[in-house]
């Protein structure tokens, strides 16, 4: 019982992050990205969505990555 629940929560787990990937921009795109993209890295000028998106898939990672293991611990 516990086993279906924790794969059930890991496919959620595993959609959100997906989404929250795919959702954030590019770093870079071409060389121009990469003097523009440094230049704002350097000053700190980052996009509020970005940032909340890249906090949001490091919480989902972390979740996965707890989730997982208790899967294999518990078979």
């Amino acid at each position: 019982m516990l086993k279906t629940i924790l794969m059930i929560l890991e496919v959620l787990v595993s959609i959100g992050l997906i989404t929250t990937i795919l959702m954030q921009s590019g770093r870079a795109s071409g060389l121009s990205g990469a003097i523009a993209g440094g230049a704002q890295a350097l000053l700190g000028k980052k996009k509020g969505l970005d940032e909340f998106l890249g906090k949001v898939s490091m919480v989902l990672a972390a979740a996965f990555l707890i989730i997982t293991m208790l899967i294999t611990v518990i078979e």
